[in-house]
């Protein structure tokens, strides 16, 4: 086994997490399972397969839960993997890290794998992929970034190496689900939005002395240019991009379910609220931050 701990976190996913438990047991020495009390047999799987699970409320987002994580769990070992319980590393990216790993130079702190999407059973080869996520790094050496989304990993010092191969984004959820969790996200987008636009929060300019991965930073450098953009006519545009020019429009009558629910109509959803907010507010960031909290239960 390999000197590496899993932190998943988990709130009613037993759909999925016997896959992926399964997935890690593989090459991990030690598997823990973050809960917050899920009242499906999420905890009761995961035991039965030999995480160690530990119930700790819901935070109000995956970046104070994981950090958390990394505060509180008896983590002996030299090596972090973070997963959701919806991935799984493939194959050939498993028998990568067991040949690679124990071997690596002692300044290389992080490991960015390749993330593959799976939707309706078939993998999202165009469009957006691949996504490029830093997942793996010693203990002490990293941490999540605190935002309401997109948040990374982050390395505290050191360097990160790129692997060659992916693990998968495979939810097994309908498409009601896979929806409601974009109206969910929808709200968090937009207040990103407009901390990138407004600079709410006074955090909008430190994403370049992050040490994330190059991928992560070029695409936070694109939302600043998405920003100033014109609401829903960006939307239109970014769908155009991933459909069109990326290519998104050679995965058949999936690819574009994919393409238009996450690329335009999420991503109109985020403008609708971001004028929603603005209709209230205009560009008052002071009562912004007041609304946000009064009506979302969200604090700046």
């Amino acid at each position: 086994m390999l000197d590496l701990s899993v932190i998943i976190l988990t709130y009613n996913e037993e759909i999925h997490i016997r896959r992926c438990l399964e997935n890690v047991n593989q090459f991990a020495a030690k598997v823990f399972v973050v809960d917050c009390f899920s009242t499906d047999r999420t905890a009761q799987i995961a035991r039965e397969l030999g995480a160690e699970v530990i119930e700790h409320e819901w935070p109000g987002n995956q970046a104070e839960q994981f950090n958390w994580a990394l505060d509180h769990l008896p983590i002996r070992t030299e090596w972090v993997l973070r997963l959701d319980a919806d991935e799984y590393l493939l194959p050939e990216l498993v028998d990568e890290l067991q040949n690679k790993l124990p071997s690596l130079p002692k300044d290389v702190n992080g490991i960015i794998f390749n993330r593959r999407h799976i939707f309706m059973e078939k993998w999202m080869k165009r469009g957006i992929y691949p996504v490029k996520l830093l997942r793996v790094f010693r203990f002490g050496k990293g941490m999540c970034e605190q935002r309401l989304m997109d948040e990374h990993i982050q390395l505290t010092e050191g360097c990160a190496v790129e692997f060659e191969y992916d693990f998968c984004d495979h939810n097994l959820n309908d498409l009601s689900w896979f929806c409601h969790k974009h109206v969910n996200y929808a709200i968090r987008e937009a207040v990103d939005l407009l901390d990138i636009e407004l600079d709410l929060t006074g955090a909008a300019e430190a994403d370049e002395n992050k040490n994330i991965s190059q991928q992560a930073l070029a695409k936070r450098r694109k939302k600043h240019k998405y920003v100033r953009q014109p609401l829903f006519w960006r939307s239109f545009a970014y769908f155009c991009y991933r459909y069109f020019l990326k290519g998104a429009c050679l995965d058949g009558k999936v690819g574009f379910i994919w393409t238009f629910l996450q690329g335009w109509w999420y991503r109109t959803l985020v403008d609708a609220k971001v004028f929603e907010i603005k209709k209230a507010c205009g560009n008052d960031k002071g009562k912004m931050k007041q609304y946000l909290l009064d009506k979302y239960d969200i604090t700046l």
